[in-house]
């Protein structure tokens, strides 16, 4: 699909599709762009297109995480002995949003984002049993572009309809039902967003997100498991591949493990000025319940020549509950 660019918006004030019609793409007017919010956040029922991976969706409920952003200097200060020049990262509240995704638009972004990278673990003794959500995200609020649309289902979801309602009266016109207020209730624990990490190396930056998924039995002992979502995001204008990933792994058991491989989920995206960002999400699990992960992922440019990008590190903790399956979902 193609949608009108931020730039040309202000022409038209109108976001346009191309829709897969039999007699051809033809542009369709799905709304109006609405001004953006720098102060302040979104409400439930707040449509929205994605400003970097174009998708159509729409605002269930905000997160208020921690931001560790390792590319803001903090003030400097004597170290003690032994430092090393370790670098002290401060979190400040930077806000999220749990949304649903178009139906329509996700075979047009699955090669940039997985439309299925909420899961979580099945209540039974499988401990590597894993479920998807399709079509649920966490976006950042610097990646909302908001909009308006006349219809009264502009979204397409099988969840829409159950957790959302038309009210002309209201701005926006989507108020949550109280399914969406239960399930979000119920399942916080496992859906909650709480820190983000972010460091850029050469024009690379790099976001994960950790999320703890619960702990399962296996062989006589504690399985404990994370999701982890990473976005890479080229700032520059050279056209650069990523190749290889490597990890380390710390446990607090004591384990160190090093993973190394060939590109991320099976892919070596290129990022590009026209296509500047990849987001997919993986899986870790330990046999303690806390552990730290980074690493490096191998950047190839158009000359052959590569370099290293850091992958902030950070915590993977498991001070929640144990976590049941989601409600109000039918699988």
């Amino acid at each position: 699909f193609l949608f009108v660019g931020v730039g040309e918006k202000k022409v038209c004030n109108r976001v346009l599709f191309f829709g897969n019609r039999p007699e051809g793409k033809i542009l369709e007017t799905v709304g109006v762009f609405e001004a953006v919010k720098q102060h302040g956040k979104y409400e439930t029922g707040q449509l929205f297109l994605h400003s970097v991976f174009g998708y159509r969706g729409i605002v269930l409920f905000p997160w208020h995480a921690r931001l560790y952003d390792r590319d803001v200097t903090p003030p400097i200060k004597p170290e003690p002995p032994g430092a090393h020049g370790s670098k002290e990262v401060k979190g400040k509240t930077h806000t999220y949003y749990q949304v649903l995704i178009d139906t329509r638009d996700c075979p047009h972004i699955s090669q940039r984002s997985q439309t299925e990278a909420v899961t979580f673990l099945a209540n039974h003794d499988d401990s590597r049993a894993l479920y998807a959500i399709p079509g649920l995200d966490y976006v950042s609020h610097e990646d909302i572009l908001p909009y308006h649309s006349a219809e009264q289902v502009p979204i397409q979801h099988e969840l829409f309809e159950r957790f959302l309602v038309y009210n002309p009266s209201k701005t926006p016109p989507f108020i949550p039902r109280d399914t969406l207020k239960a399930w979000q209730e119920k399942n916080h624990p496992w859906l909650e967003l709480s820190d983000v990490h972010r460091e850029t190396t050469e024009n690379i930056r790099v976001t994960v997100i950790p999320f703890y998924m619960g702990m399962r039995e296996a062989q006589n002992s504690h399985v404990y498991w994370w999701r982890y979502c990473i976005r890479l995001e080229n700032m520059g204008n050279e056209v650069v591949q990523l190749r290889e990933r490597h990890w380390r792994i710390f446990s607090l058991s004591g384990t160190l493990e090093t993973v190394r491989g060939r590109g991320v989920v099976g892919r070596e995206p290129v990022l590009s000025k026209e296509q500047p960002a990849f987001q997919y999400s993986s899986h870790v699990s330990l046999q303690a319940p806390s552990g730290h992960m980074w690493g490096t992922f191998r950047i190839e440019r158009t000359d052959g020549s590569h370099f290293d990008v850091r992958i902030p590190p950070f915590s993977l903790e498991s001070n929640k509950d144990d976590k049941a399956p989601p409600a109000g979902y039918t699988f």
